[in-house]
């Protein structure tokens, strides 16, 4: 069974038990974990599977680095978004969703890993080479400290100079700027807000949260329904997830709450990673440019996705696909790690929505997806 630490917080309510357990990451001042028993709205079924690949996205929507073990940060994976593209002139992020291209600019790490490889496909004996862990002396020296903005939110970045921006600028035909995320927290936001997670969290340039997961499994049903449409199967780099494992059950991540990685081969395993899943992962149509080619579908795998994928009542006019989470707590990640995840059913993740809705006057999260921190 899953055993679980989960923060706790002053008893300022004189409300029922499951209130108090309810409204426990909203509140702040005593120690930070207690052991709490478990509801038994958790329900475990083929709970346990494997991680089969692990994907960091240096650059956010550039190609991704597969790799057999890496570090899990509070921020997501070790390396993963730490570096966009802007436009030069205003600072404001590109990505795929406007230059489908920028899919076939290539990231790899030397054979030391200190540091990152960039490419562009076609583009032969041209490689920029930078630190893959910059210090802040590298840094100051090589780097200009300024605004940058992802969506509506504003944070900074130390933008790189002609030598590396060159590249990148010819090939996509504009002016564009390479970004290390700079010192300022970007505090997640969404589910993932401080108010809602319990605890304030960072992350560098995603779009919103730290870990995208995906599954095999369901990917294979996704790609049989495009087989009877005429379609050639895909691969999941289409999603960009950073954890792919097994999966036993189609989609049966859809109610998953919580999730634990550890390695069961060892004799002394390590402390187990824990994730909080903070929501479903909509999907724009990203996963209709082929990663090799940059050329965009016009409208698979987008259009079977939304003929039965969207199931997230928060957000009906888009598709589902993976589950964004949140780490607990840091450490290895390897391929081959035990993956084990708790669920909830949707009749009790509405009876705790319902309490929740009515104990805080909040409006409806996404049901039934809401962070497990809510239902311990």
């Amino acid at each position: 069974m899953l055993d679980f630490e989960y923060p706790t917080a002053p008893a300022v309510l004189s409300v029922a038990f499951l209130a108090f357990l309810l409204i426990l990451p909203v509140f702040k001042g005593l120690p930070k974990s207690v052991k709490i028993p478990r509801l038994n709205y958790i329900t475990k079924n083929n709970d346990t599977t494997e991680i089969v690949s692990l994907m960091v996205y240096p650059i956010k929507s550039c190609r991704g680095i597969k790799l057999s073990k890496t570090t899990l940060r509070s921020q997501g994976l070790d390396l993963d978004r730490r570096w966009m593209l802007v436009d030069a002139a205003t600072k404001q992020f590109l990505t795929i969703r406007q230059i489908p291209e920028m899919t076939l600019i290539n990231t790899g790490l030397n054979d030391d890993g200190e540091f990152l490889l960039l490419s562009v496909s076609g583009v032969k004996d041209r490689v920029v080479k930078i630190p893959s862990h910059p210090t802040e002396e590298w840094l100051k020296e090589n780097t200009t400290l300024a605004k940058v903005q992802v969506w509506d939110t504003l944070t900074d970045g130390h933008l790189y100079g002609d030598e590396v921006n060159e590249m990148f600028s010819e090939f996509l035909n504009r002016k564009v700027c390479l970004v290390y995320k700079g010192p300022t927290p970007r505090v997640m936001q969404g589910n993932g807000d401080p108010r809602i997670l319990g605890r304030t969290q960072t992350v560098n340039f995603p779009d919103v949260h730290p870990v995208l997961i995906g599954s095999e499994a369901s990917l294979a049903e996704l790609n049989s329904r495009l087989a009877e449409n005429g379609t050639k199967p895909i691969t999941i780099e289409r999603f960009r997830p950073n954890i792919i494992i097994r999966g036993n059950v189609p989609w049966s991540e859809d109610t998953w709450k919580l999730v634990r990685i550890g390695d069961s081969s060892s004799a002394t395993p390590a402390r187990p990673l824990v994730l909080d899943i903070i929501c479903r992962c909509t999907r724009c149509q990203v996963p209709n440019v082929d990663p090799n080619t940059a050329q965009k579908n016009k409208t698979q795998p987008w259009d079977t996705l939304m003929s039965y994928r969207r199931i997230d009542e928060g957000m009906k006019y888009k598709p589902v696909f993976g589950m964004m989470g949140a780490p607990r707590n840091e450490g290895e990640i390897a391929v081959g790690m035990k993956f084990e995840f708790a669920s909830l059913s949707e009749d009790a993740a509405e009876t705790l929505l319902e309490t929740f809705d009515s104990l805080l006057d909040a409006p409806r999260l996404q049901k039934p997806v809401v962070p497990l921190a809510f239902f311990i």
